[in-house]
């Protein structure tokens, strides 16, 4: 009988890892993140291979309402769906869960930043070649997080001072999008 169940307990095993190792690979190869339905973005994918190079906007605020977008960095290429902050036509990234075990495995992006901060955003087709600054204090983080807690969690207008302190004890990491 615990041969029957070790054999068995093996194959299921054995399949599910599989299934995720070709489900991954999938996702490193596919144009830009991978998508199952609306609702549910997986957060990487492969480099982006569709969409045309424009040049960057002065001004982001055309995305302020818009609630995803995608991003590639290049060194690795890969990909991800993020959310989309706009505060006084800057457009803003945002990553969560820094300091947890969690975080770090999940978010492996935020630290390429550090050895090459150049990415491309796709919006619509078009793809932005941009840089991302790292922000660690200042008005800004309590900014740009009363913006996310405004239009992800229907949070107040109003800025909240306090806001930004998950930026600046560092649990979240705060990116400028800047021009390349």
């Amino acid at each position: 009988m615990f041969k029957k169940i070790a054999k068995w307990t093996g194959i299921v095993f054995g399949s599910l890892v599989l299934f995720i190792g070709v489900a991954y690979g999938g996702m490193r190869i596919s144009d830009g993140p991978v998508e199952f339905w609306p609702w549910f973005t997986i957060s990487i994918g492969g480099p982006f291979r569709s969409g045309e190079v424009v040049a960057s906007p002065e001004n982001w605020e055309f995305l302020k309402e818009r609630e995803e977008m995608e991003i590639q960095t290049i060194d690795p290429s890969t990909s991800r769906t993020l959310w989309v902050p706009v505060v006084d036509g800057k457009l803003y990234i945002v990553s969560g869960y820094m300091n947890s075990t969690i975080g770090r495995l999940w978010k492996q992006w935020p630290t390429y930043m550090e050895e090459d901060n150049r990415i491309l955003i796709r919006v619509d087709g078009n793809i932005y070649e941009q840089r991302l600054n790292r922000i660690t204090e200042g008005p800004i983080a309590a900014e740009v997080m009363t913006e996310i807690g405004r239009k992800y969690f229907g949070g107040p207008v109003e800025v909240n001072p306090q806001a930004g302190i998950g930026v600046t004890s560092g649990s979240v990491w705060l990116f400028e999008v800047v021009p390349n």
